[in-house]
């Protein structure tokens, strides 16, 4: 009888972290998408996709054209923390050149998304970013955004992604 409190107590809270570990979020984070920068007249390609049933997952960027040319690759690795606070998703990476990242994402219901982020890259700059995506259907997903890098005038690209 004196053991029923302790496996009660275990039981109540591995039942807790199960919970907290199955919960979904409702964002999609395996997807690709088009961007095009209104400031450098450039495109860029991205695709992300979590690691099989993980929370790890894998990042890669492109430009092409405008202003930056081409070949501005980034390859990074993150875990995402689902449901932090809020119903908020907060993403946490490295990047190839030494860039490291901060990323939170929520869903604000009527197929809104909003996404701010914080990230420093090799040359030791700061660089803060800001979302607002709409949902046009499950796959089709439309945002823009804009980014403001410490020393360097923002930025501000309209983006086109396909979830899978």
């Amino acid at each position: 009888m004196k053991h029923i409190l302790p496996i009660l107590t275990i039981t109540t809270l591995a039942a807790a972290a199960s919970a907290q570990s199955a919960a979904s979020s409702g964002l999609s984070y395996n997807r690709v998408g088009l961007g095009y920068n209104t400031d450098s007249k450039g495109y860029s390609l991205s695709a992300s996709a979590l690691i099989g049933s993980s929370n790890f997952l894998v990042s890669a960027e492109t430009t092409v054209g405008g202003d930056a040319g081409n070949g501005a690759d980034s390859v990074s690795l993150g875990y995402v923390f689902k449901n932090v606070a809020l119903g908020a998703d907060v993403t946490v990476s490295v990047a190839s050149d030494e860039a490291y990242g901060l990323n939170v994402r929520k869903d604000l219901g009527n197929n809104l998304e909003v996404a701010a982020s914080f990230g420093r890259n090799s040359s030791d700059l700061n660089v803060w970013g800001a979302e607002l995506a709409y949902n046009v259907s499950k796959q089709i997903q439309l945002a823009v955004g804009v980014s403001d890098a410490q020393g360097a005038a923002s930025t501000s690209d309209i983006t086109v992604r396909y979830n899978f």
